[in-house]
């Protein structure tokens, strides 16, 4: 039994080496796993294993990681890691993942990373799905009520009509010889302002606007023929009431009682307006004897209660993405590197519902990573330098007027590891994408630090890795943004430290605090940075 125990300790740890470079670009030490006991009092095993391998395939199957016998030998961050690729590479769709999962490669402690992937990727996963369903149905909505316009105003619908982008859809509508004085004054007014006014005038603009139009006729008719008028007021309600349901009246249909109009209308309605507040509204009236309730909702109710049913579907996606955002800057504060995105995110939660969609967009996250890293209590700030082969260098000089190249050269984005090593980040430049801080030659003072194109080797990507540490904790003032960077190189811990004008990988070195004398000796102390708001936002 002894002799089969040390065969699997010594095959996992063989496949693991392999694994982490297939997956991750890292490598790491073999480990070794026994069935993870769940959440609560989990210490990871040998080889950062806690979790079990059913727990793994599980994990892998929300984001379609194939589980392969490589992946599951990875230490339980590296796993965490490998997951969180595949959450990136989903976008938008696995948002509420990726994020988690950046949450818990910040900790250092082996039971949240065990709790990830045991519950909180299924967790995460829960806030996606409902957030897709929500985007799905309001796509859906959407692409539906242009047909109802096409039927409302009386244009002949066409699948090219129906693929247009919501402001060419507007434009088609306005040009259309079937569109009335109000219809294309309308068309045309939404054309002035945003994406938000293009979909109001599909959703409700255009069947308004026809109403004017149909008004403004039977006004003129009302002078000649009121009886016609009437007929003609009758008929337009109809019609707009099946629009409503999507549905083209026949002549028939349109010469139906009030009340057997809208039981035809509940009849042909489509299988998924039957949970609505439209197709409520027609039973409740249809369940009544009073022939003014039947017209009521023919003229009015069909189509409040169609607003109704609009506004719910933009109030759940709505909170669904609230609920995103706040995870998103839960995230970001417990990281501590992100305070930009922190705030964007809180000021966007105080904001209208179109504020949050848009701070979620994926450009706009990957912007909100952007943070300039400063010389703590000196106003001199890291920045890489093309003219002196990519050497990162400290410069007093650059400011908010500065011009748009050189404030980009001292912006950095903070993204997870690339060496997948747990409360660990990357820096990579504002001014040239794909280009990260790392650790380079030796020289005198110690490692020069300087930015190169991620290769994607382990070696490249464990040099451009910073462990971040709080140096000082919560103290006031300045003191409370005090933070260090360690890396850990061949011959030990060292940090990220200023000299003169270079930035370089060193040794603990002693430094004078706020306060204390000049020339008295402190202890040693790691270099000490702070995050400050980003020059290129």
């Amino acid at each position: 039994m002894t002799s089969a125990r040390m065969r699997r300790i010594v095959t996992r740890g063989l496949v693991t080496a392999t694994a982490l470079a297939a997956v991750t670009g890292a490598v790491a030490p073999g480990a070794v796993a026994d069935s993870g006991p769940g959440t609560s009092d989990v210490v990871a095993g040998p080889g950062g294993i806690g979790t079990s391998d059913t727990q793994r395939v599980d994990a892998a199957a929300v984001v379609g990681l194939d589980p392969t016998a490589a992946v599951l030998l990875l230490g339980d961050y590296d796993f965490i890691h490998a997951l969180w690729q595949k959450a990136s590479d989903a976008g938008e769709r696995l948002d509420a993942v990726r994020t988690a999962a950046e949450q818990a490669m910040a900790s250092e402690v082996a039971e949240d990373h065990v709790r990830f992937i045991v519950s909180g990727v299924h967790e995460a996963y829960k806030l996606d799905q409902q957030r897709e369903r929500e985007k799905a149905e309001a796509e859906r909505a959407a692409r539906l009520a242009k047909s109802q316009v096409l039927l409302t105003v009386g244009i002949p619908s066409t699948p090219e009509l129906l693929a247009l982008s919501d402001d060419n859809f507007v434009r088609a509508v306005a040009k259309h010889t079937a569109s009335g004085p109000e219809v294309r004054a309308a068309a045309l007014q939404a054309l002035l302002g945003e994406a938000a006014d293009w979909r109001e005038f599909i959703v409700n603009g255009a069947r308004e606007a026809h109403k004017r139009d149909v008004a403004n006729e039977l006004k003129e008719l009302e002078e000649q023929n009121r009886k016609e008028a009437e007929r003609r007021k009758e008929l337009a309600a109809r019609k707009s009431a099946a629009a409503l349901f999507r549905i083209a009246p026949t002549e028939a249909m349109l010469t139906l009682s009030d009340d057997n109009f809208i039981r035809e209308l509940l009849r042909q309605a489509p299988a998924d307006l039957r949970d609505t507040e439209l197709y409520a509204e027609g039973q409740r009236a249809t369940l009544s004897s009073d022939a003014a309730v039947w017209k009521a909702y023919i003229h009015t109710g069909a189509d409040a209660a169609y607003k109704r049913d609009d506004e719910n579907r933009r109030k759940k996606l709505a909170e669904a993405n609230r609920k995103l955002a706040l995870q998103i800057q839960a995230a970001a504060e417990n990281s501590k590197v992100n305070p930009n995105l922190a705030a964007a995110a809180k000021t966007a939660l105080q904001g209208s519902d179109a504020d949050v969609e848009r701070f979620l967009k994926p450009d706009t996250q990957y912007r909100l990573k952007r943070q300039t890293l400063k010389v703590w209590t000196v106003n001199q700030v890291v920045r890489q330098s093309s003219a002196d082969g990519g050497k990162a260098l400290l410069s007093d000089s650059i400011k908010k007027t500065s011009s748009a190249a050189d404030r980009e050269d001292a912006t950095w984005v903070i993204v997870p590891s690339l060496a997948s090593e747990p409360g660990c980040y990357s820096f990579e430049s504002v001014r040239k994408p794909g280009y990260y801080l790392r650790s380079g030659k030796a020289e005198r003072v110690g490692l020069r630090v300087e930015v190169a194109a991620d290769d994607r080797s382990s070696k490249f990507r464990k040099s451009a890795s910073w462990c971040f540490r709080e140096t000082f904790g919560d103290g006031p003032g300045p003191m409370r943004s005090a933070v260090s960077f360690q890396q850990n190189t061949t011959d030990g811990k060292k940090w990220l430290a200023p000299t003169t004008k270079d930035v370089y990988v060193r040794k603990e070195f002693s430094f004078d605090l706020p306060g204390g004398k000049p020339g008295e000796a402190q202890p040693a102390r790691p270099a000490v940075w702070q995050i400050a708001a980003p020059l290129a936002p």
